[in-house]
């Protein structure tokens, strides 16, 4: 004796199966911002803390791990010395190269309530926040004086962390990393802007591109790109040289474009659904660890 599911329930299968497929077997980046510094420390820097290819970001320093992705900095490794900050000049913290609030700003949710807001409620800026190719791993007290401000060159400002090169001008909001870092903070802004539309001013685009020419790809940086493109699924194509930058650079909104064909997908799915246990559906599919890094 034959049986035969309705139509409309084989579509539904058909759906889930797509969407759950789409988010474990392709997207296996991080949901968000924590679970991307634990994904940095186990399977990017692991290796990186003592005698490393780079040290810490904006200063060069090696660092002790604690606990789940946090570190203890070893100041005497690089000559850095705190300018003002002790708690956060003793550890290591996760830098967003492209700040939150530059990318938050070009978001509608970040209007009606910030940086939390958007992470609740908005999955683009919560794929920009949790990026791996975004994120680098620097002194907290650098962390924090760079804050928001854009990168610019500082030929007249006095160091003043030490021996560590990166200086920041408080009146001006502007911040130059150290020579080492420069070339590969120029091709993360290309990245960004590139992945996610994000306005980037000519000046800014100048100071960039004269940084990529003078500070070109480095090993550990192809090496780095490699390690987060077997968790991303992409590498940053500007690091490896697929994609070039040019003024007036037209984006591929790459990141935009995947997060669009998904929530088609959900939308798909969820017009399947009765009324009365759609809203329960939502609640129950977001509360699935949807990434395999969750497994």
């Amino acid at each position: 004796m034959s049986f035969r599911l309705p139509r409309k329930l084989l579509k539904l299968i058909a759906v889930v199966a797509t969407v759950f497929f789409t988010y474990t077997a392709i997207d296996t980046s991080p949901d968000n911002f924590s679970q991307a510094k634990v994904v940095l420390k186990n399977k990017v820097y692991f290796d990186q803390n003592h005698n490393g290819a780079m040290g810490t970001f904006y200063c060069g320093c090696d660092w002790r791990w604690v606990g789940k992705s946090g570190g203890r900095v070893e100041p005497k490794s690089c000559g850095y010395k705190v300018r003002a900050m002790a708690t956060r000049g003793e550890r290591t913290e996760y830098e967003h190269v492209v700040p939150a609030s530059w990318f938050g700003q070009q978001r509608q949710c970040w209007k009606k309530g910030g940086r939390s807001n958007c992470s609740s409620n908005d999955p683009v800026f919560s794929a920009m926040e949790a990026n791996l190719h975004n994120l680098t791993l620097a002194i907290g007290e650098l962390n924090a004086d760079r804050s928001n401000y854009r990168f610019g060159e500082l030929p007249h400002a006095r160091k003043l962390y030490g021996q560590c090169s990166s200086k920041v001008d408080f009146s001006k909001r502007i911040f130059e990393p150290r020579a080492e870092a420069k070339g590969m903070a120029a091709r993360i802004n290309f990245y960004m802007a590139d992945r996610y539309d994000l306005k980037m001013s000519l000046q800014q685009q100048k100071l960039l591109m004269s940084w990529h020419q003078k500070y070109p790809v480095t090993t550990w940086e192809l090496e780095r790109d490699r390690r987060i493109s077997k968790i991303m699924g992409h590498s940053n194509e500007f690091v490896t040289g697929k994609r070039t930058w040019t003024l007036g650079h037209q984006n591929s909104k790459d990141g935009l474009k995947s997060t669009a064909a998904t929530q088609r997908l959900l939308d798909l799915f969820f017009s399947f659904l009765p009324e009365n246990i759609k809203t329960e559906a939502q609640h129950w599919l977001q509360s699935l660890p949807l990434n395999s890094s969750s497994f």
